[in-house]
């Protein structure tokens, strides 16, 4: 009778003390949920400001937005792997808890004696077995695709420098492009300073870059990555994609953006000291945007390399003369240099073996014997420059002689 009663009042002391943890534990939860939404009005104007299309966002919990189909089937992937993880957590201690709970000494009863359960060791190495080879087949699937870089529109070499990205179109529209992206000046100078002052908003703090990689939306992009220095690595979270960048080895991913907008990645490989200062910055555009970029990028490379106060080598000078020579010249002059006709030659001229480079100059600019050899004015200086320097040093015509594009410019005045 005695225990009846103790059983009795101990069951309502359980109660009682169950009733007050799950208030405790909804009072305490009413407070935090009052907290939060007092914090989240307080924050969102700021988190919104800060927030970064195509980057990290303020407060992400989950991966980031997909903006390719691999992307998002990693999504899936890591979220069908951790359902399938946490049904067999609350499976295993549920029915480790329950044993434990039902079976206790205190009501009464008795550990079982036994060595071995054939059932049950088939059980347990069948069900482990079967699980892991279906998640195997699903990730299998996916890694095959990330894999597979064949039928690109367009390739483009990444190459990894302490600490910038090096980009080369390679092949495909654009094939020749190439540049360095560097982060950009202010963001270096801000970093030096401290970083943001408080209250000072910078969205893109550390992932803006001088150039950012353009490329077009809906094609497939195979990117082939190396360094010049250190193993780095080339990732972008949206786009599903890092690959190493390792010093005398190449190797490639793929991406095929599904949308445009501006998207950021990382190095993501302690590269050094400036590690942190080596963003990615992709920017997706349509296919009639992507081709006036290319235009206006083979505009600027055409520019960059006829600037007059470039100093040019004479390698450099003579390959590029050859090209003007074999596309203007020979339309009069001989590829040998030898005479033709009435069309004196070049091969060992006194104009072009004298020393004063100016009488050269002067008959491409203006030309000479009342119009048989035309005025070339329409020629940039750095190309007469180049011609000049290739008659100068071609053939039996040894002379050493270099001229520049400043040269050129020079005379024209």
């Amino acid at each position: 009778m005695n225990e009846s009663n103790n059983m009795a009042q101990g069951l309502k002391c359980a109660q009682a003390l169950s009733k007050s943890v799950r208030h405790t534990a909804l009072s305490l939860s009413f407070k935090a949920s009052a907290w939060l939404a007092m914090a989240g009005t307080s924050l969102s104007s700021a988190a919104a400001e800060l927030n970064l299309p195509g980057g990290p966002q303020v407060y992400q919990l989950n991966l980031p937005m997909p903006a390719t189909q691999i992307a998002a089937e990693q999504n899936w992937l890591h979220w069908a792997m951790m359902i399938i993880c946490l049904v067999i957590f609350i499976a295993v201690f549920s029915v480790m808890f329950y044993s434990m709970w039902k079976h206790r000494k205190s009501v009464g009863h008795k550990a079982a004696n036994f060595h071995e359960s054939t059932t049950v060791e088939i059980a347990w190495t069948i069900v482990p077995f079967l699980i892991v080879i279906g998640m195997a087949l699903m990730a299998t699937k996916l890694l095959v695709a990330q894999k597979d870089t064949s039928n690109a529109d367009l390739t483009i070499k990444a190459t990894g420098i302490q600490w910038k990205w090096g980009y080369e179109y390679i092949k495909g529209e654009g094939e020749g492009i190439a540049f360095v992206s560097t982060l950009d000046a202010s963001h270096r100078a801000l970093s030096n300073a401290g970083g943001p002052k408080k209250g000072e908003v910078v969205s893109d703090y550390l992932l803006k870059v001088d150039q950012p990689l353009v490329v077009p939306v809906n094609q497939k992009i195979r990117i082939i990555t190396t360094a010049n220095d250190v193993i780095h690595a080339f990732a972008v979270p949206q786009f599903g994609i890092k690959q190493d960048a390792i010093p005398g080895f190449v190797r490639d991913t793929w991406f095929k953006a599904e949308k445009t907008g501006d998207f950021y990645g990382q190095c993501q490989e302690l590269c050094g000291k400036e590690h942190a200062y080596m963003p990615i910055h992709v920017k997706v555009v349509t296919a009639e945007q992507y081709s006036e970029w290319t235009k206006a990028k083979f505009k600027e490379a055409a520019a960059k390399a006829d600037d007059p106060s470039k100093v040019w080598v004479q390698a450099d000078l003579m390959a590029r003369g050859e090209k003007v020579f074999a596309a203007n010249c020979v339309a009069c002059h001989q590829a040998t240099g030898k005479a033709v006709g009435p069309i004196k030659a070049l091969d060992g001229s006194a104009v072009v073996l004298a020393d004063d480079h100016l009488l050269q100059t002067n008959i491409l600019l203006n030309g000479a014997a009342n119009g048989a050899m035309p005025a070339w004015k329409q020629l940039s200086d750095t190309e007469i420059a180049a011609v000049i320097t290739y008659t100068k040093n071609n053939w039996s015509n040894k002379t050493g002689q270099l001229v520049q594009p400043a040269q050129v410019l020079a005379a024209r005045k």
